[in-house]
């Protein structure tokens, strides 16, 4: 089992592999209280103009995750999917 940092996890691309989109780069992760697990992976939303403005971010659950590579981060959503992991201001669904 490979090993990886969060500093590396949030240095790598994520693609979405339903339509080949870039979604960005991670900023956080998100963690069960309860047992530790991984919930999510957060990653910024490019929103409003030149970034002021609304604060959005995909959270994509991490059962979505696909494959975390040397580089980038593999993630299938549909175009339905992607929207619904869209979340603005403090976690609160679009």
């Amino acid at each position: 089992m490979r090993e990886i940092t969060t500093a590396d996890l949030f240095c790598m691309e994520v693609i979405n592999l339903c339509d080949g989109g870039k979604l960005g780069y991670p900023s956080a992760l998100e963690f069960c209280a309860e047992d530790g697990r991984v919930t999510a992976l957060v990653i910024p939303r490019d929103c409003g103009f030149l970034g002021i403005g609304k604060t959005e971010r995909y959270r994509i659950p991490w059962c979505r995750i696909e494959c975390i590579g040397e580089d980038t981060v593999l993630v299938k959503l549909t175009a339905a999917d992607l929207t619904s992991c869209i979340v603005s201001g403090r976690g609160k669904r679009r």
